[in-house]
């Protein structure tokens, strides 16, 4: 029978993931959620601009 807890304190992350995971976290990527912020700030502005027209 395998023990979980024995194998736990064995495991090692790859280095090629930990690599992948440092070059990830690094970058600062844009996500959808910050292209949502985006599209809504500019509507906004657009609004902003009709009003006073």
């Amino acid at each position: 029978m395998i023990n979980y807890e024995e194998e736990l304190k064995k495991f090692h992350p790859s280095v090629d993931v930990n690599e992948a995971e440092d070059a990830i976290y690094s970058r600062d990527l844009t996500d959808v959620t910050d292209i949502l912020k985006e599209m809504l700030r500019d509507e906004k502005e657009k609004g902003r601009g009709r009003q006073s027209v």
